[in-house]
Order: C-alpha cells, then structure tokens, then sequence
C-alpha cells in the first residue's frame, strides 16, 4: 500500500463523514472550517500522512480552482434587481468600509508588525475579505433580521472579488522589490486587471445569453447544465490567461453577468458550481491546517496575536460603524455586522498563493494570515449561534415597547 493512496483515502472519509453528519456535528457550533483545518493539522503533524505527494503545484492549483469556483458562484447569486434595493448599504460597507478595512489593516501591518508598504499592503488586502460561510449560523438563523443577513451575505459575496485585484498588485510589488522572477510587476499586474474584467464580461454576458436561448427552445440538458457552467467558470479564467489577463477577476465579472442575463434558471444551473465550489473549499482548508497553520510557530511572535486580535475587532468594526453611520441600524446591528467579518476562505487562498508565488518571502505575512483565519474560525464559529438567538429575545421586548 503507498502513503499517497493512504493519504488519500483519510481525506476522502473525512470529506464523506462531514457531509453526512454536517448537520448533528454543526448543533455544538462545529463548522466545515474548523474541522478541516484540525484534521490537515493532525494529517500532517500527528499522522505524517502527507510528507509525500503534496507539491506545491498542487497547492496552487488548488488554491485556484477553488477561488475561481468561488468568485463565479458568489457573483452569479447577486442580483442587481434586488441589489439596488439596498444599494446605499452595499455602497457603504464595500465602497467605504471595504477600503478602509484594508487602509486601516495595512497602516496597522507597518507598524506593529514593521512590515515594509507592499507586505503591509498584501497583509491588509488578504484578510479584509469576510466570509459567511463561517458564520452559516447567522445566514440560516431566521431570528436574525433579513436586511442583516441579506447585508452580510452580499458583502461577503461581492468583497473577496474587489479585494483580490489589491492582493495580486501587493503580491507582484513585493516580488519586484525581492527580485522575485516570474510574477508581474504592479503596472502590468493592474493592466492586466482590466483585461480580465473584459474577458470576464463577454465570456459571462455571452454564456448567461447561450443558456437562456437554449433553455428557452428546449435544447438544455438539465442533468448537463450544471457542469456547463462549472465548465463556464473556468473557462473564464483560462480566456483571460491567453490574452495575459487576470484570471481570477474574469471569473468574478464572468459570474456576475451570467447570473443577470440567464435569467432566473440560471440560479440553479449555478448550484453545480457552488456545490463543487464547497467540496473545493473543503479541500483548500485541510490544505491550509497542513500546510500554512504550521508555519505560525515557525514565526510566532506576540505582535502576530496582537495583529490578529486587531484585524477581528477594530481593523473591521471600526470601518463598518463609520461606514453605516445614518444607515438606519440600530447599534446592536452595527455591531452585529461588524463582529460577523469573519476570515475565510479567500484569505486562505491568498495565503497560499502568496505561499507559493513569492517562495518563502512573504512568510511572515502568511503566518500572521494563517493565525488571524484560525481565530476568527473558532471565535466566529462558535460565537454565531449565541449572537444570532439575541435577535429573537430582543424581539417581543420590542413588541412590547
């Protein structure tokens, strides 16, 4: 018997054992998060299961196709009829908060960690992006008020996308000032931003247009149309790659403007790629419990718990609070909104991309990455239900007033 096929088969009974007692394990406050990162935690330095087989080309890979899935999934479900409803709030927390949490994340990055501006920069940008599945709790709870779960599920929806072209400009800055080979410098990086946003709109407004045609005449397989537009997704990251775009926001543009213009089947043609998108995400956080977790005791130091702390409470709240100042919150909401920013799954991405592009240079910045995502999926995980019940013993108080 070979280790790989070993590794292998632990993997996949975890990813089965999950999914089929996701439901009892979840009462307690268990997550998909935080189980897979215990288990490549315990794979790698209890079992020693992956010491062979786990390359970093298959980490990357990975790494992308997960984000790719991401991204088309999450913009494909925004849309815009009912986005310009509370579009003030949207523009509030991602064209104010957003930027502010990564300015913020990024001058505190200078100094209290002395990272130079584009790590500062990489760091801030990296963990600025929330993530709801960490607080599925929260977005299922029907205690908790629509507008708030409808808020933080766009946002967290629509942030990793407009964080990730700040990510891959910070990491190619970085990789200029070490002299790193094969990594586009940050004018090209931005150049090729916009390219990508090109592709993603003609391959998405293209696709979306062919589905709906071909639904409309009878000619969609529905058994085949979910592949389809998994197949759609990567193809939009694979056209900007040829014409030397990003990949990553061709695959966010590309699912925005196919789930506006599929019409509303394309909602569960969409369903494919989000259920291979969590199978994916599954994958990538075992992957960051066996390979980015252990390096924060390579680089451990109080000023990392200092950063993390910070980047969960005031690098987020703060900006949230600014930013819906005469929103129509109450402060209990505000501070709801705040708290639940959790870091996810494009953060670990980002970590493991930053991981594998920079070899080793940015380190520092992954363990401190690595850290903040693993407190904030104890803290946010296990906090949700709690938080969330508040709204429902709030309720006939309120009634009562």
């Amino acid at each position: 018997m070979r280790v790989d096929d070993l590794a292998l088969t632990v993997v996949l009974v975890t990813i089965f054992g999950w999914c089929v007692l996701a439901d009892r394990l979840g009462r307690p406050g268990l997550t998909a998060p935080i189980v897979f990162v215990a288990a490549g935690f315990a794979f790698v330095q209890v079992l020693g299961l992956f010491e062979v087989g786990i390359g970093p080309e298959l980490v990357k890979l990975i790494a992308e196709v997960t984000l790719v899935w991401v991204l088309f999934g999450d913009a494909s479900g925004v849309r815009l009829s009912r986005f310009r409803r509370d579009l003030g709030t949207y523009v509030r927390l991602l064209g104010v908060g957003l930027p502010l949490t990564v300015a913020l994340g990024t001058v505190i990055a200078v100094f209290v960690l002395g990272l130079d501006p584009w790590a500062a920069l990489l760091l801030g940008a990296a963990l600025a992006p929330t993530d709801a599945a960490l607080g599925a709790t929260v977005m299922s709870n029907p205690a908790v008020p629509e507008k708030v779960r409808n808020t933080l599920n766009v946002e967290s929806g629509l942030n990793d996308g407009i964080a990730t072209p700040i990510v891959l400009v910070a990491i190619a800055g970085v990789a200029t000032d070490h002299g790193i080979a094969g990594v586009e410098g940050p004018g090209s990086a931005v150049l090729a931003l916009a390219l990508g946003a090109l592709v993603g709109a003609v391959i998405g407004g293209l696709g979306g247009a062919l589905t709906r045609t071909a639904r409309d005449r009878g000619w969609l397989s529905e058994e085949l149309a979910g592949p389809a537009v998994l197949a759609l997704a990567l193809i939009a990251y694979t056209s900007a790659l040829l014409v030397e775009g990003n990949g990553f926001v061709a695959a966010f543009v590309g699912g925005l403007m196919f789930g506006n213009v599929a019409g509303r089947g394309g909602a569960k043609e969409t369903y494919f790629v989000e259920q291979c998108g969590s199978l994916a995400s599954m994958v990538s956080w075992l992957i960051f419990g066996a390979v980015a977790v252990p390096v924060i005791g390579a680089q451990w130091s109080w000023a990392m718990v200092l950063y993390a702390v910070l980047s969960l409470t005031v690098v987020r709240m703060l900006p949230v609070a600014l930013a819906l100042l005469g929103a129509g919150f109450d402060r209990y909401r505000v501070g709801f909104i705040g708290w639940f920013g959790p870091r996810g799954l494009a953060s670990v991405v980002f970590a493991l991309l930053a991981l594998e592009d920079l070899h080793g240079v940015a380190s520092d910045v992954v363990a401190v990455i690595a850290l903040t995502v693993l407190l904030s999926v104890v803290a946010h995980g296990f906090s949700a239900g709690p938080l969330a019940s508040r709204f429902r013993r709030a309720a006939p108080a309120a009634a009562g007033r």
